[in-house]
């Protein structure tokens, strides 16, 4: 029995220890062979660091208005006669627009014009007599006040009379009544919209760390989102003084509409012109990886092998960005070549080859 027993336990020490030997003798092989294994090079899409021209900007977003814009207002009540004009009507200067009722003012202004040819009457009589020696001459001054007062008289009512007509201020562009024939109108009342689409303006803010780039007269584009306008201007006017609350301040730009494309109220994107700088190293932003460390390129630097290529993680400092770039302030140098996409996979000293059949990593639309 005792002897039997030594066997067993002799026999399952073989076992288990040919099962640990077995573990150690796979993981020493799996370990030979991943040794062994060199990970293919990653393919990146590439470009060699140049100066460039930079073209820099302020972009800001604005509202567009026009140079001469007003709502229309009636100016003395009554009842509307008739509405000379329809909706989108091109409207010159002086153009009648609207006839309030003026059957009292007429019969007031015939009355004051009655009363004014009975004082000339009067005057006239009162210095014929004085030049007779059979009038006093204070009786001449009275006459000649009184005409006086009546052709004030007549002036008042004529004023009233053409308030009853109501006509376009400037030439532009009508929009729709806001009255109806027959309907009793009170001063003040907006009965239409008139926009001069022949010049318009923009309204738009700057930080005001970029005050000191603005100046009158400078050089201004502007777009819109809808039907594709674009336009040149240039800035008319900057509040002399910062917004306490935005940190903004406000500028004016005046910039052509002969199309007609362009209505006030909206929207568009604003751009101003600065002086081109020569020089500059800029990348694409693609090429740009940001992380809690900081901003970083991959150089591609020459490997052990002629035609073995290796990538450098270099930080750099970024500055201003333009349209699908940026600037690089330091830590690159002109000829640097780096790479543009597939950082995604890269790490300091991987392998890489360049691939140009394709924009690895490139946004969409790209």
């Amino acid at each position: 029995m005792f002897k039997r027993l030594i066997i067993a336990i002799v026999l399952l020490g073989l076992i288990v220890g040919g099962i640990v030997w077995f573990k150690f003798f796979r993981d020493e092989m799996i370990a030979q062979f991943l040794g062994g294994m060199v990970p293919p090079p990653v393919p990146v899409t590439a470009e060699t660091v140049e100066g460039v021209t930079w073209e820099p900007g302020i972009d800001a977003i604005g509202t567009s208005l026009s140079a001469r814009g007003v709502d229309l207002a009636i100016e003395s009540g009554g009842l509307v006669r008739e509405i000379l004009f329809a909706a989108n009507d091109a409207i010159t200067e002086g153009q009648n627009l609207v006839q309030i009722d003026d059957d009292s003012e007429k019969a007031a202004l015939a009355a004051a014009q009655a009363g004014l040819g009975v004082a000339q009457t009067e005057a006239k009589r009162a210095s014929t007599l004085s030049e007779r020696g059979v009038g006093a001459a204070n009786t001449v001054e009275a006459a000649a006040a009184q005409v006086e007062s009546a052709r004030a008289q007549v002036a008042q009512v004529q004023t009233a009379l053409d308030a009853k007509r109501l006509t376009a201020p400037f030439a532009g562009v009508i929009g729709i009544p806001q009255i109806e024939v027959g309907q009793y109108v009170s001063p003040g009342q907006i009965y239409a919209t008139l926009q001069d689409l022949g010049q318009m303006r923009v309204d738009f803010a700057v930080p005001e760390q970029q005050i000191a780039a603005l100046a009158l007269g400078g050089a201004v584009s502007v777009a819109s989102e809808v039907g594709g306008f674009k336009a040149e201007g240039r800035i008319i006017a900057i509040e002399p003084r910062v917004d306490p609350n935005s940190r903004m301040v406000s500028v004016r730009a005046e910039v052509e509409n002969p199309s007609g494309q362009l209505y006030p109220g909206q929207f568009l994107r604003v751009r101003i012109s600065l002086p081109a700088e020569a020089g500059v190293i800029a990348v694409p932003q693609t090429a740009v990886s940001s992380s809690l460390y900081g901003d970083s390129v991959y150089v591609i630097r020459a490997g052990e092998t002629a035609d073995e290529l290796t990538v450098e993680q270099v930080f750099v400092k970024i500055g201003r960005r333009e349209g699908g770039r940026i600037e690089i302030v330091s830590g690159l140098a002109a000829g640097d070549q780096i790479v543009t996409s597939g950082q995604n996979r890269l790490s300091s000293g991987a392998k890489v080859k360049i691939d140009t059949s394709v924009a690895l990593g490139a946004p969409a639309g790209e």
